[in-house]
């Protein structure tokens, strides 16, 4: 679910997207393999090869010069990139969105093209979504709700979301997975397979396919509605002391495995600082409200909502935070949770040998094994969660550079897939900090719940 005021009506992607081929041709490119892999596959070895030959002559430019040349193909791939999001749609957005969401990360011409993927994806037709929800749902729509606006009030990757107002006058949201995505996301999960085939060839960093495997493993249930409705409950069962959490209640008699029907909740984007303050809402009670609730469902739940960013919180008046968008959730087992614990205790109170047995414990695993790798990358963590590295992107950009050059001499071979997702919640965390400049002592808050007991049922459950 996504809140009023989070994305932009029909037509305002036209305004951004430049020109667009002929619908014949989108259509194949959205529902035929074969031409998602070539457009797809084209694009990613273009820019990647652009990246490579600009590196070879960087020797024979200036520094400025090369900085310059550097930046502009940042901002052209970054288009070009955008552009073939919303052309291929489904799983592409995501990963677009997650790459939008990452200024700590990716450079700033990607993330300020590649971010108004949160607000301004391209939604289907009523005409071709009416028939799935009433297949779904089993009635015509006027029969199950007194109102229904056809125009969406979110469009996302694999879905979208429509306002309503049930038979009692209750409001509430409808999200629709849209028709047929299975066979999309089962091809883009192909797609993905090659890029990270290519980067492994290009500019190695390090392992992607533990990444890939843990995407491919959850994406199934990011388009199962009951699941996201499980979630839903069993996520805010364990906020359920949070008053200040605000979770939107499933409407069970209207949800079905492709059609989530839920509390409608009007609220502010975390990142609209202005229309947050303009509300009377505290932004930096919210935003240590963000990672104190984020880093307790991690460290002491095992359970966490797995896809923060920015356009699935939502700020509520009393400092109150809305969270929406259950499909990708992530249950820890015992065993990583204890070792990953471990490690952050490590890490942050700088026992070097701690870090490494702590990190080898969870899996991860350097090419010729030792330890230096692995304080590189406690040194990495310790930076990333200092507040004056994230509000500085020479920092930033210092901070990934040195961890890069200290997995060289024995680079990283394997790690534990169960750390995606916990490293994509911690970096969307952090780039919001980097993106509203809030100082939240993002290490006190993590030492503190690493030190504490986890939850008997985090203790003893697992996906």
């Amino acid at each position: 679910m996504v809140l009023e005021g989070a994305q932009q009506r029909t037509g305002l992607h036209r305004a951004i997207a430049g020109p667009q081929p002929d619908g014949r041709t989108l259509q194949r490119l959205r529902e035929m393999p074969l031409a998602r892999f070539a457009y797809a596959g084209a694009l990613v070895a273009g820019i990647l090869a652009g990246y490579k030959l600009l590196s070879l002559r960087r020797h024979y430019l200036a520094p400025g010069e090369y900085q310059e040349r550097l930046n502009a193909y940042h901002a052209r791939s970054a288009k070009q990139i955008y552009d073939a999001v919303l052309r291929l749609q489904g799983l592409m957005i995501k990963i677009g969105q997650t790459i939008g969401s990452r200024p700590d990360t990716f450079p700033a011409e990607y993330v300020r093209v590649l971010s108004r993927l949160q607000d301004q994806v391209p939604p289907r037709t009523w005409q071709s979504i009416r028939p799935h929800v009433e297949r779904q749902l089993g009635a015509p729509v006027e029969k199950l709700f007194a109102e229904f606006d056809p125009e969406p009030i979110a469009a996302a990757s694999l879905a979208q979301v429509y306002r309503a107002r049930l038979k009692d006058g209750r409001p509430v949201a409808v999200k629709v997975v849209y028709p047929n995505i299975e066979r999309l996301v089962d091809t883009d999960l192909k797609l993905l397979k090659g890029a990270i085939w290519l980067e492994s060839r290009f500019v190695y960093s390090f392992p992607l396919e533990p990444a890939f495997q843990e995407l491919a493993a959850n994406i199934p249930f990011e388009v199962d509605m009951l699941h996201e409705a499980e979630n839903m409950e069993r996520i805010a069962s364990l906020l359920s002391d949070h008053p200040d959490i605000v979770i939107p209640a499933v409407v069970w008699e209207h949800t079905t495995e492709r059609v989530l029907t839920m509390d409608y909740i009007n609220g502010i984007k975390v990142t609209e600082l202005d229309r947050v303050g303009e509300a009377g809402i505290d932004v930096r009670k919210l935003s240590r409200l963000v990672v104190e609730t984020y880093v307790e469902l991690m460290l002491k739940h095992g359970h966490f909502h797995a896809d923060p960013h920015p356009g699935n919180l939502f700020a509520l008046p009393g400092d109150r935070l809305a969270m929406v968008d259950f499909g990708l959730t992530k249950r820890l087992s015992p065993r990583f949770l204890s070792a990953f614990k471990s490690m952050i205790v490590a890490i942050f109170t700088r026992d070097d040998e701690g870090v490494v047995r702590a990190m080898e414990e969870a899996g991860f695993r350097l090419k010729e094994g030792g330890g230096e790798g692995f304080r590189a990358t406690a040194q990495f963590f310790r930076s990333m969660t200092d507040p004056a590295t994230y509000r500085n992107r020479d920092l930033v950009d210092a901070a990934n550079s040195d961890w890069l050059e200290g997995l060289k001499p024995n680079p990283m071979v394997d790690m534990p897939g169960e750390i995606i997702l916990v490293m994509r919640v911690f970096g969307l965390i952090l780039g919001l900090g980097f993106a509203t400049g809030l100082e939240v002592d993002v290490a006190r808050i993590v030492l503190h719940y690493a030190k504490a007991p986890a939850t008997a049922a985090a203790l003893c459950e697992a996906r």
